[in-house]
Parts: C-alpha cells; structure tokens; sequence
C-alpha cells in the first residue's frame, strides 16, 4: 500500500505585508554622511543602527542620533528587540568622554543616551551613566540631555546615580502592556519598571516611558498601562508600532492605522498624562526635543 503525503488543509499564514503609512525615508544626504562618520571616528553606538530605527535617516539627517553607551552586547534577550544578546566585554571607562566630543563635534541641541542592560556589573553601569551625563554638560553646557535608563533590577542606589547628573529627562520604556510581559519581555517584570518611574518622580525629574502596539494588546489594556503610569508619576509617552526585526523575532500582530494612534494620543491626555507622541513610526527618542520642556 503507498502512502500518500498529508496535504496541510490549509495554508500557513502568509507574513503580514507592511501598510503605505510605514514607509520610510531611505538615508541620504550630507548631514546623514557626516553623523555616519562621526560614529563611526569615535567608536560609537548608536540604538538608531544597533535597534534597526526605522527614522535613521530622518533623524542622522538632521544631524541628530540616540547614543548607546555600555557596548552593543545585551545581558537580556527580550523578544522584541534586534540588539544582540550575550555576554558583553569589558566597558571602556573613556566612553562618556568620546560621546561628549561627539556631541559637540555635531552641534547636537538635544542629546538622547541610552545603553544595552548590564546585569552582570554591581552597580548596572551607573557610574558610566553618570559620567556620561557629565563630561556631555561640562563639553555643551547648552545641550539639553535625556537618559532612556534600562531596568536596574531593584538596585536603586544604582538608579538614583544613573539620574543625578543632570540630565532634563529619565525615560524607562514599559515596552508593552502588563498581559504581554512574560511573552515580550521575560526578564523584566511589569510593576518593578512602574516603581522605577515613581522613584524617578520622586526624585523631582521629568519622567518618560515608551510601548509598542502591535502585539496583541487590547485597547483595554493599553488604558490600564496609561492609568498605572499617571499613577505612578509619568509624564509622558510614546506610543509606536512594533515592527519585526528578523524572523526570530515575534510576530507583528497587527499593524495599527494612525487614526487609531491619533484617538490613543487623546485617551491619554485625557487620563492625566501631560504629553503623548502617538504614531506608526514613533520610537522613544523620536522627536524628543519636543519633550524636554513639558511642565511637571
């Protein structure tokens, strides 16, 4: 007897393809040539390159670009996220100079830093992140600077040193909603990030936070996400859709039209958050000189 090859009944879902309204600029031009250059002299890292931004070249073409400090290697492995994953070297203790000379050598008006999570050093990198903001105000006194913090894992001694530097903004993206972490980001937990921000509050700064849609949240969700961050002291936030950076990555779920990002923005203005960037491209540093003066 032969046996026939089982025939799938039905078709594996075709991979979704991606709507007009998340086209790109491509990255062109002199300003985006001379950013380019500029990193790459200085041995830096940016999240614009290391995260796939899908605004590189808007962005690198103003002359502007969110730097990455503590190497390009993550301790954790979120699910989302295009940054490699392992076990990084040794950090260079002359970083926080170089991105400050960096800084002035672009004429930057507004810096964004953030860094990959360093879970294997004591103090998650704090002294660096301290450091950096430093040398940044002491080389561009005028620069204006917001941080984009990783996850300190309760060491808030180690916090309170990432902030007190001088920075205008503390930014800790969320991610997603509370139902999702475990499948978005398993190694952080919804209500430590929470108290990250309300600590970060109490210590007087402007506080931020980011998530991607996307992923098979609800809009339920996404206002208890809102409710818990005016709650716990966050003054604003950026809301994105997610987009999938290789194959291994999750999913994207469903791509979320702008009107849809334009009635977010409203809800959560109306629930007490004092400013929100709402929008199919929007990341956390896009557009962040817009946020540094928002009243708290």
């Amino acid at each position: 007897m032969i046996e026939l090859p089982v025939i799938p009944s039905e078709k594996k879902e075709e991979k979704k393809r991606k709507p007009d309204w998340l086209r790109v600029k491509l990255p062109v031009g002199h300003k985006y040539r001379n950013v380019r250059e500029l990193v790459d002299k200085h041995k830096l890292n940016t999240i614009c390159q290391s995260g796939n931004c899908p605004n590189m070249g808007e962005c690198w073409g103003e002359g502007t670009a969110t730097f990455m400090i503590l190497g390009n290697v993550c301790t954790r492995g979120c699910s989302f996220c295009a940054v490699a994953t392992g076990r990084p070297t040794e950090y260079d203790a002359e970083e926080p100079q170089r991105v400050a000379e960096a800084i002035k050598l672009m004429g930057v008006k507004h810096a964004v830093i953030t860094s990959v999570n360093r879970d294997e050093l004591k103090d998650r990198g704090a002294e660096i992140w301290y450091q950096t903001v430093i040398e940044v105000k002491k080389a561009t006194p005028e620069t204006t600077i917001e941080t984009l913090i990783p996850d300190v894992r309760n060491n808030w001694d180690a916090l309170y040193r990432m902030i007190e530097g001088g920075q205008e903004v503390v930014s800790h993206n969320m991610e997603t909603v509370e139902e999702l972490y475990r499948k978005v980001r398993p190694q952080a937990k919804y209500a430590r990030s929470l108290e990250q921000i309300r600590r970060t509050k109490e210590k007087g700064m402007r506080t931020k936070t980011g998530a991607m849609l996307g992923l098979g949240e609800t809009d339920e969700q996404i206002f208890r996400l809102m409710d818990d961050l005016v709650d716990n002291g966050c003054d604003i936030l950026t809301l994105g859709q997610y987009l999938q950076p290789t194959k291994m990555h999750l999913d994207v779920v469903e791509f979320i039209h702008p009107d849809k990002f334009a009635m977010l923005k409203e809800e959560g203005l109306k629930r007490g958050l004092k400013y929100v960037e709402s929008g199919p491209l929007v990341r956390s540093s896009y557009h962040a000189e817009r946020h540094v003066n928002v009243p708290i």
